[in-house]
């Protein structure tokens, strides 16, 4: 068996054809390697799960009942418009509940 091989005038020895070989295995497959702690439902350390997106359904029937949408990422809340129930991290409550919270009034809505 050959231990070295030559490529461009270059010579290369099996152990080095290996190395070079598993490499690109292993950033060609990459992506696809994952690992996962813990059980599939559990969240990251230090992360809190952020509530679902609310339905067209859920967003009326707040609105109906007087209910503001709170950007808690701002600690601004919205009584209507562009933002009610549209932003990542929210949540409705009461005009007296977000600002018992500290939570101020939108400048616009």
């Amino acid at each position: 068996m050959r231990s070295q091989f030559s490529v461009a005038g270059s010579r290369f020895s099996v152990r080095a054809w290996l190395r070079l070989a598993v490499a690109c295995l292993l950033v060609a497959g990459a992506p696809a390697l994952t690992f996962q702690t813990g059980s599939p439902n559990s969240t990251a350390v230090g992360k809190a799960q952020s509530p679902s997106t609310p339905t067209t359904a859920e967003i009326a029937a707040a609105k109906a009942s007087g209910k503001v949408w709170v950007n808690l990422d701002s600690g601004v809340y919205h009584k209507g418009g562009r933002w009610y129930g549209k932003t990542k991290n929210g949540k409705f409550m009461t005009p007296d509940e977000a600002n018992k919270a500290g939570y101020k009034s939108a400048k616009r809505d």
